[in-house]
């Protein structure tokens, strides 16, 4: 039968992983029911013969497709350094050493702001790490728990899915690669990435927001009530909310455990793709993940002879920590086998060619976009995952945009976007649990003060998705922070509440 046959049912599977992943608030078991559902479709019901059918046809070809597999390894590899990164201190110390210039309201929010993006290798770190460490001083100067949680959460997950090497940027690589496979396009996935972070508009934005709110000295909405009433009371003397834990900090450590190793990455890197003309000439997919991989190895090694050498871990308590993070990696490495298993059962129903037959003629294709943005937002928002949410959405909206002639790049970065616009938002979130219990504020207080800020900025955002898909400019990010700015002045205007400096350090 041929796979367009199945009809209005080749989309069940993809509506029961919805369905079931939102009911659930757990991605993985809504991707498995939903691969398991399609097999039932394409081979009748037999549940003994229906997981072997999985695992035969689906699970293990994935996981042995050069591409995919090099993918699988890699994200080990990232998983290692990470968890290294995270207990060596070395972050801590980074963040402490940033707190010595701070005298006033603006520099603390500027401060926390940029250590936040600069420990951009770990986005449930950041909370753990910047949090405890800028909680005593904003206190003092009477900047709300609430605002901070809201920097903090600001520079977790937006800045991690603007980095096209750490697990952000190979994870969705690893989708966006699975999909061009099967549409056949030319392009590698590392340049597609690339190429999509000018279009993740609510990334940029809500990064860009910061430093402008800081700057203006005005709140707005239920924040602007959290700052009258830190400015109100006297300094905060609870310390309640997540202390840094002894697994994160040491006293020996030292911020060359954040630099160094990051240094050698990105030299052997550069080292072993410029002899393929990297960065100005593409390099073939394998050829990347392989130099990464061995960047990722090399400087996971530096990172333990620092950590040697200042008697901070030994090199037996390292490598447990390097393979603990690598199993850390499990659950990501599932979504991904998952989330390639449903795009190939879809690809055999024929889902992507039944939406295309409904959409031709009555959807204009410079629209998806801001409807990847908009459903990718829902799905994130209920579902608390952005990764989950690009699991299911990335496949999806890549075959419909190359079937209409949508803006491909644009769809990859709104499909981005939309999955960290809900995760934003969403109180089930564990950036959004992890920054307020960093902060030292309520889970509540946090979304309810944030959640105004984030609405605005996604508004914008539905502004420039229009625009980009109408002209594919990859500086429509321009003109719209330029509306951010200005629609910030004209809202601090009309509902907006200046908060003077009262204090300082």
């Amino acid at each position: 039968m041929e796979a367009t046959d199945y009809g209005f049912i080749s989309i069940l599977p993809i509506i029961i992983t919805l369905a079931i992943a939102v009911w659930s608030q757990n991605v993985i078991i809504g991707l498995f029911v939903g691969v398991f559902s399609g097999v039932v479709i394409l081979n009748g019901f037999n549940p003994g013969m229906t997981i072997s059918l999985m695992v035969s046809d689906y699970f293990v070809p994935q996981m042995l497709l050069p591409s995919q597999s090099g993918i699988l390894v890699l994200m080990c590899f990232i998983g290692g350094l990470v968890a290294l990164m995270e207990k060596s201190g070395g972050a801590v110390a980074f963040a402490s050493s940033m707190t010595h210039i701070i005298t006033n309201r603006f520099k603390a929010q500027i401060a926390t702001w940029a250590t936040g993006i600069m420990i951009f290798f770990s986005d449930l770190g950041t909370p753990l790490i910047v949090g405890p460490i800028y909680r005593p001083i904003t206190d003092k100067l009477k900047i709300s728990r609430v605002k901070l949680a809201w920097i903090i959460d600001t520079t977790a997950s937006p800045v991690a899915v603007l980095i096209p090497f750490i697990g952000w940027g190979v994870y969705s690589m690893g989708l966006i690669e699975g999909e061009f496979l099967e549409i056949g396009r030319n392009e590698s996935s590392f340049d597609a990435y690339v190429a999509a972070i000018p279009f993740q508009f609510y990334s940029l934005f809500a990064i860009m927001m910061v430093p402008l709110v800081a700057f203006s000295g005005y709140e707005f909405g239920p924040m602007a009530r959290a700052e009258q009433q830190a400015q109100a009371r006297e300094v905060l003397r609870d310390d309640s909310g997540l202390e840094i834990s002894d697994n994160l900090s040491h006293p020996k450590a030292k911020a060359i455990f954040v630099w160094l190793p990051l240094l050698v990455m990105v030299g052997v890197l550069f080292a072993l793709l410029a002899p393929f003309g990297f960065p100005l000439n593409p390099v073939p997919s394998l050829v990347f993940r392989g130099a990464l991989s061995s960047a990722y190895f090399y400087s996971a090694m530096t990172l333990i002879a620092l950590l040697l050498i200042h008697g901070v871990k030994t090199f037996k308590e390292s490598m447990v920590i390097y393979f603990s993070g690598v199993s850390r990696m499990t659950s990501v490495l599932i979504i991904l086998v998952l989330a390639w298993s449903l795009s190939e059962v879809g690809k055999n129903l024929g889902t992507a060619q039944f939406i295309i037959s409904m959409a031709e003629g009555n959807f204009y294709a410079f629209l998806l976009p801001v409807v990847a943005f908009l459903f990718g937002a829902l799905m994130s928002f209920a579902t608390g995952s952005s990764w989950g949410t690009y699991a299911i959405m990335m496949p999806l909206i890549i075959a419909v945009a190359d079937a209409l002639g949508a803006p491909m790049h644009v769809s990859i970065g709104a499909v981005l976007s939309g999955g960290m616009f809900g995760d934003h938002c969403s109180p089930i979130s564990d950036t959004t649990i992890l920054s307020a219990s960093g902060a030292g504020c309520s889970q509540f207080d946090h979304v309810r003060t944030q959640l105004p800020y984030e609405l605005f900025n996604g508004s914008i955002c539905v502004i420039s998705y229009v625009m980009a898909g109408l002209t594919e400019s990859n500086l429509v990010f321009l003109p719209g922070i330029a509306l951010l700015t200005i629609g910030l002045y004209l809202l601090n205007k009309v509902a907006g509440v200046k908060i003077h400096n009262t204090s300082s350090v």
